[in-house]
Protein backbone atom coordinates (compact mmCIF):
# COMPACT_ATOMS: atom_id res chain seq x y z
CA UNK A 1 0.00 0.00 0.00
CA UNK A 2 1.40 3.39 -0.98
CA UNK A 3 0.73 6.72 0.70
CA UNK A 4 0.88 10.15 -0.91
CA UNK A 5 3.70 12.48 0.12
CA UNK A 6 3.36 14.09 3.52
CA UNK A 7 2.35 17.76 3.54
CA UNK A 8 4.81 20.26 5.08
CA UNK A 9 2.37 20.89 7.95
CA UNK A 10 -0.96 19.72 9.34
CA UNK A 11 -3.40 21.06 11.93
CA UNK A 12 -6.33 19.68 13.92
CA UNK A 13 -9.13 21.16 15.99
CA UNK A 14 -9.50 19.14 19.18
CA UNK A 15 -13.17 18.71 20.05
CA UNK A 16 -15.47 16.99 22.54
CA UNK A 17 -12.86 15.40 24.86
CA UNK A 18 -11.05 18.75 24.97
CA UNK A 19 -11.17 22.16 23.32
CA UNK A 20 -7.95 23.07 21.58
CA UNK A 21 -5.76 23.16 18.53
CA UNK A 22 -2.73 21.21 17.29
CA UNK A 23 -0.25 22.12 14.60
CA UNK A 24 2.72 20.07 13.40
CA UNK A 25 5.50 20.64 10.89
CA UNK A 26 6.59 17.51 9.04
CA UNK A 27 9.98 16.94 7.49
CA UNK A 28 11.24 14.04 5.43
CA UNK A 29 14.98 13.63 6.07
CA UNK A 30 17.67 11.34 4.68
CA UNK A 31 17.45 9.04 7.68
CA UNK A 32 13.71 9.16 8.33
CA UNK A 33 11.10 11.66 9.48
CA UNK A 34 10.93 14.55 11.97
CA UNK A 35 7.71 15.94 13.44
CA UNK A 36 7.69 19.16 15.47
CA UNK A 37 4.36 20.20 16.91
CA UNK A 38 2.30 21.74 19.68
CA UNK A 39 -1.15 21.22 21.13
CA UNK A 40 -2.78 23.85 23.32
CA UNK A 41 -6.04 22.91 24.99
CA UNK A 42 -8.41 23.03 27.92
CA UNK A 43 -9.79 19.80 29.31
CA UNK A 44 -11.84 19.11 32.45
CA UNK A 45 -11.29 22.68 33.64
CA UNK A 46 -7.52 22.58 33.18
CA UNK A 47 -5.36 24.28 30.54
CA UNK A 48 -2.23 22.72 29.11
CA UNK A 49 0.27 23.07 26.30
CA UNK A 50 2.35 20.19 24.95
CA UNK A 51 5.33 20.62 22.61
CA UNK A 52 6.85 17.62 20.86
CA UNK A 53 9.73 16.64 18.60
CA UNK A 54 9.52 13.08 17.33
CA UNK A 55 12.09 11.31 15.15
CA UNK A 56 11.18 8.18 13.15
CA UNK A 57 13.24 5.81 11.02
CA UNK A 58 12.45 5.39 7.29
CA UNK A 59 10.32 2.38 8.36
CA UNK A 60 8.23 4.61 10.66
CA UNK A 61 9.72 3.19 13.86
CA UNK A 62 10.00 5.75 16.65
CA UNK A 63 13.63 6.48 17.50
CA UNK A 64 13.28 9.40 19.89
CA UNK A 65 10.63 11.70 21.29
CA UNK A 66 11.25 14.85 23.29
CA UNK A 67 8.07 16.17 24.92
CA UNK A 68 7.48 19.14 27.20
CA UNK A 69 4.30 20.43 28.77
CA UNK A 70 3.14 23.48 30.66
CA UNK A 71 0.28 23.50 33.14
CA UNK A 72 -0.60 25.58 36.20
CA UNK A 73 1.65 23.20 38.18
CA UNK A 74 4.67 24.14 36.04
CA UNK A 75 6.76 22.64 33.27
CA UNK A 76 7.35 18.93 32.69
CA UNK A 77 9.82 17.33 30.28
CA UNK A 78 10.43 13.77 29.16
CA UNK A 79 12.86 12.19 26.70
CA UNK A 80 12.03 8.78 25.21
CA UNK A 81 14.60 6.79 23.23
CA UNK A 82 14.22 3.38 21.56
CA UNK A 83 17.15 1.16 20.64
CA UNK A 84 17.26 -1.25 17.70
CA UNK A 85 15.86 -4.05 19.86
CA UNK A 86 12.73 -2.08 20.85
CA UNK A 87 13.96 -1.42 24.37
CA UNK A 88 13.12 2.01 25.76
CA UNK A 89 14.84 4.58 27.91
CA UNK A 90 12.75 7.19 29.72
CA UNK A 91 14.98 10.13 30.63
CA UNK A 92 17.97 7.80 30.28
CA UNK A 93 16.57 5.07 32.54
CA UNK A 94 15.63 1.64 31.10
CA UNK A 95 11.86 1.04 31.11
CA UNK A 96 11.32 -2.70 30.60
CA UNK A 97 7.51 -2.30 30.79
CA UNK A 98 7.71 -0.56 27.38
CA UNK A 99 9.79 -3.23 25.64
CA UNK A 100 8.30 -4.29 22.32
CA UNK A 101 6.54 -0.99 21.65
CA UNK A 102 7.43 0.52 18.28
CA UNK A 103 5.42 3.75 18.39
CA UNK A 104 4.81 6.70 20.68
CA UNK A 105 1.25 7.89 21.15
CA UNK A 106 0.73 11.28 22.72
CA UNK A 107 -2.59 11.76 24.53
CA UNK A 108 -2.39 15.38 23.34
CA UNK A 109 -1.96 14.58 19.64
CA UNK A 110 -4.00 13.41 16.65
CA UNK A 111 -0.78 13.07 14.63
CA UNK A 112 0.67 10.07 16.43
CA UNK A 113 -2.06 7.69 15.22
CA UNK A 114 -0.42 8.00 11.79
CA UNK A 115 2.73 6.19 12.92
CA UNK A 116 1.37 2.60 13.20
CA UNK A 117 -0.69 3.04 10.02
CA UNK A 118 2.41 3.86 7.99
CA UNK A 119 4.52 1.22 9.70
CA UNK A 120 1.99 -1.62 9.40
CA UNK A 121 0.74 -0.90 5.84
CA UNK A 122 -2.27 -3.15 6.32
CA UNK A 123 -4.32 -4.38 3.39
CA UNK A 124 -8.12 -4.07 3.49
CA UNK A 125 -9.43 -6.51 6.10
CA UNK A 126 -6.01 -7.01 7.71
CA UNK A 127 -5.53 -6.20 11.38
CA UNK A 128 -2.70 -5.92 13.88
CA UNK A 129 -1.89 -5.06 17.46
CA UNK A 130 0.22 -1.93 17.88
CA UNK A 131 1.32 -1.45 21.50
CA UNK A 132 2.61 2.07 22.05
CA UNK A 133 4.45 4.19 24.56
CA UNK A 134 1.64 6.47 25.74
CA UNK A 135 2.38 9.90 27.19
CA UNK A 136 -0.27 11.72 29.25
CA UNK A 137 -0.88 15.40 28.48
CA UNK A 138 -1.03 16.95 31.96
CA UNK A 139 2.00 15.41 33.66
CA UNK A 140 3.76 13.53 30.82
CA UNK A 141 3.32 10.26 32.71
CA UNK A 142 4.61 7.41 30.52
CA UNK A 143 2.54 4.22 30.19
CA UNK A 144 2.24 1.22 27.91
CA UNK A 145 -0.93 1.29 25.80
CA UNK A 146 -2.26 -1.77 23.96
CA UNK A 147 -3.96 -0.73 20.71
CA UNK A 148 -5.48 -2.57 17.77
CA UNK A 149 -6.01 -1.46 14.16
CA UNK A 150 -8.02 -3.08 11.36
CA UNK A 151 -8.07 -1.58 7.89
CA UNK A 152 -11.55 -1.18 6.45
CA UNK A 153 -12.89 -0.72 2.95
CA UNK A 154 -12.97 2.93 1.92
CA UNK A 155 -15.53 4.33 -0.53
CA UNK A 156 -13.35 7.25 -1.63
CA UNK A 157 -9.81 8.48 -1.38
CA UNK A 158 -8.03 8.00 1.91
CA UNK A 159 -8.14 5.16 4.39
CA UNK A 160 -10.41 3.95 7.20
CA UNK A 161 -9.40 1.91 10.22
CA UNK A 162 -11.30 0.32 13.07
CA UNK A 163 -9.33 1.33 16.16
CA UNK A 164 -9.70 -0.07 19.66
CA UNK A 165 -8.01 0.38 22.99
CA UNK A 166 -9.17 -1.87 25.83
CA UNK A 167 -7.56 0.26 28.59
CA UNK A 168 -9.98 3.09 27.81
CA UNK A 169 -12.84 0.80 26.69
CA UNK A 170 -12.71 2.78 23.46
CA UNK A 171 -13.41 1.85 19.85
CA UNK A 172 -13.90 4.12 16.84
CA UNK A 173 -13.52 4.36 13.10
CA UNK A 174 -10.57 6.61 12.28
CA UNK A 175 -10.43 8.31 8.88
CA UNK A 176 -7.09 9.15 7.25
CA UNK A 177 -6.21 11.14 4.13
CA UNK A 178 -4.13 9.82 1.22
CA UNK A 179 -0.90 10.73 3.04
CA UNK A 180 -1.91 8.66 6.07
CA UNK A 181 -2.72 11.53 8.46
CA UNK A 182 -5.90 11.46 10.56
CA UNK A 183 -8.75 13.61 9.24
CA UNK A 184 -11.46 12.38 11.64
CA UNK A 185 -10.86 10.99 15.12
CA UNK A 186 -14.35 10.71 16.70
CA UNK A 187 -14.58 12.40 20.06
CA UNK A 188 -11.10 13.88 19.82
CA UNK A 189 -10.11 15.77 16.67
CA UNK A 190 -10.88 16.81 13.10
CA UNK A 191 -8.34 17.94 10.53
CA UNK A 192 -8.32 21.73 10.06
CA UNK A 193 -5.56 21.91 7.44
Amino acid sequence: MAFANLPPFAAWRHIEARDGFEVVFLRVEEDGFRFEGRTVATESGQAWSVDYEIELSPEWLTRRARISSRTVSGRHDVLLERDGESRWLVDGVPAARLNGCLDVDLESSALTNAFPIHRLRLGVGDEADAPAVYIRALDLRVERLEQHYQRMESAGPGHRYAYSCAAFDFAAELVYDESGLVTEYPGLAVRAS
